[in-house]
């Protein structure tokens, strides 16, 4: 490697410098915040664990975005965290093993061996929050409810929010008696919404299935989705209906929460479909292509770890939730205080410091350059003034 390439990071993974890392750390604190108002209690899971733990239930859509290692001391196979819900899932049934309703939150780094999408980071800061316990549609009301609250208390409040239920999908899946390898060409062209290519996969099939698989492609859009749905597949799909009244019912009680929102309902939306099991969300504003938010309904996650439970919730990118705020100036909001330990200014610094301002010690030089005020003896008294040129 030569001198030049030593300031070089790996594609897709990128340091936050001073601003953009206080923007972060705001919206860490404020959103934890929100989420303890909610009942939601903090945990802090290890940045690495053993794969056989990573890498089971909920994680093994995760393996191939999941870097591994030798743990040198057990011999066994280490994995750095892809994603954290697996752990917070693992923490639910295992470490804390709670009666009733438990309510989690977290936040932390994770890495991917691969980028998600083109411009996605491999170095995420994941925050999230899981509802264990409680299997109603309450339950998925109030985490869609906070994943709102959490773009809201990011400033985001053009807001459209994507639902979708896997079980439509499975309902048609049956009814089509298609092979795993075929089921498997389908779930593929269909999460790439492309037309052409399940055509492709679809030729020589009975027409029946035919019309049923390729029929989810159209179904997307405003409210009268469901009402097309539930026309389409009352007949040849009836399990399907279940889906769509718990879709009415979710979307009905959040509009009356957010009677502004605008909802977009998805019945090929396929994402984390091999682990979730019922009802999956995701949070979009204009002018970014990637959801925000996303989550969904994962029952029965914990069983690997002795203890099945029902389970929801989602989980952002502070990254990307930083992206979307303007940065502020390198220069301002500062106190500049002069090189000097008389125990009066040391007084006047430590009370401006516990007060939630700034104070820079100028160490006997110019002020630093951040700083548009100054601390001033006057009478021999310490004063907060503007700093003069």
């Amino acid at each position: 490697m030569t001198t030049v390439d030593r300031w070089q990071l790996p594609d897709g993974v990128e340091e936050v410098l001073p601003e953009q890392a206080l923007v972060v750390e705001r919206l860490r604190r404020e959103l934890l915040d929100l989420y303890r108002s909610w009942g939601y209690q903090l945990v802090i899971p290890p940045l690495m664990e053993f794969t056989e733990s990573l890498l089971i239930g909920l994680g093994r859509d995760l393996d191939l975005l999941t870097f591994k290692m030798t743990d040198q001391i057990s011999g066994r196979t280490l994995g750095i965290r892809a994603d954290i819900t697996p752990q917070v899932a693992r923490i639910d049934a295992h470490s804390l093993a709670q009666p009733g309703v438990t309510r989690l939150c977290y936040a932390g780094s994770i890495l991917h061996t691969r980028p998600q999408s083109l411009l996605a980071s491999r170095s995420p800061i994941q925050l999230g929050a899981e509802l264990y316990g409680d299997d109603s549609l309450a339950a998925d009301v109030e985490v869609i409810s906070l994943m709102l609250a959490t773009l809201e208390c990011a400033g985001l409040t053009e807001v459209t929010l994507d639902l979708g239920h896997v079980g439509i999908y499975g309902a048609v899946l049956r009814a089509a008696q298609l092979t795993l390898e075929q089921e498997a060409e389908v779930f593929d062209a269909l999460q790439r919404k492309s037309r052409p290519d399940l055509a492709q996969v679809l030729d020589g099939l009975a027409e029946p299935a035919v019309a049923l698989i390729t029929g989810l492609l159209d179904l997307h859009g405003d409210a009268s989705v469901l009402e097309r749905a539930r026309n389409q597949l009352a007949n040849v799909a009836p399990e399907a209906l279940d889906a769509v009244v718990a879709l009415e019912a979710v979307a009905a009680a959040v509009k009356k929460r957010h009677p502004a929102l605008a909802i977009y309902f998805d019945r090929a939306e396929l994402r984390g479909y091999h682990y979730h099991t019922g009802m999956v969300f995701a949070a979009y504003v204009p002018g970014h292509g990637q959801a925000l938010a996303n989550g969904g309904r994962y029952n029965d996650v914990g069983k690997v770890f002795g203890r099945a439970r029902p389970a929801t919730g989602f989980a952002a990118d502070l990254k990307s939730l930083m992206n979307l705020f303007p940065v502020a100036g390198a220069n301002g909001g500062a106190i500049s205080a002069p090189a000097n330990d008389t125990p009066e200014l040391l007084a006047c610094v430590a009370a401006l410091r516990a007060a939630g301002e700034v104070v820079i010690n100028s160490l006997g030089a110019d002020p630093d350059p951040r700083c548009d005020r100054q601390l001033v003896e006057v009478a021999g008294e310490w004063l907060v003034q503007p700093l003069t040129p």
